[in-house]
């Protein structure tokens, strides 16, 4: 029992295993990780800004959750840090409870994903359904890029809703027009480079040189534009964030959103990483893990809660990383530029990030995934268009649970239309009396959803002195249809009626003696193995009613 314990608890940790072949694979690795950054770069940035806790934080949370989930995640090809995603979660929290609250955040949303992982909960996400995760990646797309409205007009957005869809109005109609044009015109430019350097050559880091050029052009002109500012040269000591009742309490329901979010989102990400590419399967426990420790050491340096990040990862697949080497020397190529370039990243618009962030946001909605989905069936089409709607009025995780709700409507209205009771003819030459015999076979699954309506229709015959239920071709019973089963029998045995049973399913057994089914019929004999004899009691039991009349 203890070798099983321990056994189970090393496979959520890091291992030599993990490393495996990187003595053929360490250039292709470095080359992958390299370029990683540089494209993780002005995304760390940009989510930083774009969430309320600064630039310093999106940098801080790139380096060292990216660090760390590299090194405890479940996948050999993750890269992590701060996502669009989370930020559509995240500024909400920062205008609400301050910058301060967002490490305080990461850490609970951190221990959180970590006991999660510890559980083995990491198969919970693959219950998620395809539309419901199409619509949430639209919704985030769309207010990621509502989000950078204020900063390509050159408005704070402070003291505008916490909406998007809101304070993006709010910014156009508070915008200093003519002056506006100039950041927009920053913005355009941006994402023109990004567009047009992509289409010449996908391995280019397209954000990052957008950056440079813009960047370079506006200290060179003295263009009148807002800048990062100063950023730290080093990395902050680590520390405990100030925690009291009060805070924890306030902040309890924010940090289980996170967690939810961090989790759905690095698990997804890990997914889609192992199908990419030969590199290994990942493990989602692991994953767990390994993120909730990102984001709690995030929090420690004042960072932002990490996730997998989907694009970053699926640029370290293609530019041939083979081994969690790649993703570490992703995070100390960012930390080479906290020590070496921080005055020079300190100049960088925040209307070009804006402009990165509005084309990545873009790029998240994909015209054919969403034309895949509204033409696959009604039901899933209805559920991509609320949750997409919810998330982008609403809330992400609401959005996320009334979409999984939805589906499970469609699902369990689909399983309860599949379902039916059919009245079966008796085989073989008729004898008399057998009009006052009933076979009904009950089809698909007897659940809470379509118990009551399928056993209504049995209780409805009239002028039947046997009934006999074939059971044999049923799927699924739960409590409630088993529950719903016993009282058809007792009404109908208390109308005179006698009851047979034929062909109850070995795994559905317990369950209906438990649940008072057979102890409601009138003897044990009425219980079958096969039609026949079911068929030739229920004839005795007329003949007998004949012979007594």
């Amino acid at each position: 029992m203890k070798n099983v314990s321990w056994a189970s608890v090393a496979s959520l940790l890091p291992s030599v295993r993990d490393y495996r072949g990187i003595r053929s694979s360490w250039r292709a690795d470095l080359v992958a990780g390299v370029t990683v950054g540089i494209v993780a770069l002005p995304l760390a940035l940009a989510f930083g800004v774009s969430s309320g806790a600064g630039a310093e934080a999106g940098l801080i949370t790139a380096i060292v959750a990216g660090l760390v989930a590299a090194v405890f995640g479940g996948s050999n090809v993750q890269v992590s840090g701060p996502t669009g995603a989370m930020v559509v979660v995240l500024a909400p929290i920062v205008v609400s409870h301050g910058v301060g609250a967002v490490a305080v955040v990461s850490l609970l949303a951190g221990i959180i994903v970590l006991v999660a992982g510890a559980l083995r909960l990491g198969r919970v996400v693959s219950y998620i359904p395809w539309p419901v995760i199409e619509g949430f990646t639209v919704g985030i797309g769309v207010i990621i890029f509502l989000q950078q409205v204020p900063a390509a007009v050159g408005v704070s957005g402070e003291g505008h809703s916490t909406n998007a869809v809101i304070a993006a109005f709010q910014s156009v109609v508070d915008a200093d027009w003519p002056s506006a044009f100039l950041p927009l015109v920053v913005v355009a430019v941006v994402a023109v480079m990004m567009l047009t350097l992509t289409r010449v050559n996908g391995k280019l880091p397209a954000s990052f040189l957008a950056i440079v050029v813009v960047t370079v052009v506006v200290a060179w002109v003295g263009l009148p534009l807002a800048t990062i500012g100063e950023l730290p040269r080093s990395l902050p000591a680590p520390s405990l964030p100030t925690l009291d009742l009060g805070t924890l309490a306030s902040l309890a329901g924010p940090a289980f959103a996170v967690a939810a979010l961090a989790a759905i989102e690095s698990l997804l990400s890990a997914r889609v990483a192992a199908s990419m590419a030969d590199t290994g399967p990942y493990d989602a426990d692991r994953e767990l893990v390994g993120q909730g420790l990102a984001s709690i050491a995030s929090g420690f340096f004042g960072g932002m809660p990490a996730t997998g990040a989907i694009a970053r990862t699926a640029v370290n697949v293609r530019s041939g990383a083979r081994t969690r080497a790649a993703s570490v020397v992703h995070a100390l190529a960012l930390l080479a530029v906290v020590y070496l370039a921080a005055n020079v990243v300190a100049f960088i618009p925040l209307a070009a990030l804006s402009g990165v962030l509005m084309v990545t946001a873009a790029r998240m909605v994909s015209p054919r995934v969403i034309r895949l989905v509204l033409r696959s069936t009604r039901s899933d089409a209805v559920v991509f268009v609320v949750t997409a709607i919810i998330t982008v009025s609403f809330d992400l995780i609401v959005a996320v649970g009334i979409g999984i709700a939805v589906a499970a409507f469609f699902a369990l209205r689909s399983l309860s239309t599949a379902s039916g009771v059919h009245r079966e003819e008796i085989a073989g030459e008729p004898e008399p009396g057998d009009e006052r015999i009933a076979v009904f076979r009950i089809d698909g699954s007897l659940f809470f959803g379509a118990a009551e309506r399928l056993l209504d229709r049995i209780a409805a015959h009239h002028g039947i002195e046997v009934v006999v239920l074939r059971l044999s071709q049923l799927q699924l019973i739960d409590a409630t249809g088993a529950h719903t089963l016993t009282e058809m029998v007792t009404a109908l045995e208390q109308r005179g009626v006698t009851v047979l049973i034929k062909g109850i399913r070995p795994e559905h057994l317990q369950l209906l003696d438990r649940l008072g089914v057979i102890g409601s019929l009138r003897h044990p004999n009425h219980l079958f193995a096969e039609l026949d004899p079911a068929v030739d009691h229920a004839r005795s039991h007329i003949r007998r009613a004949a012979a007594g009349a």
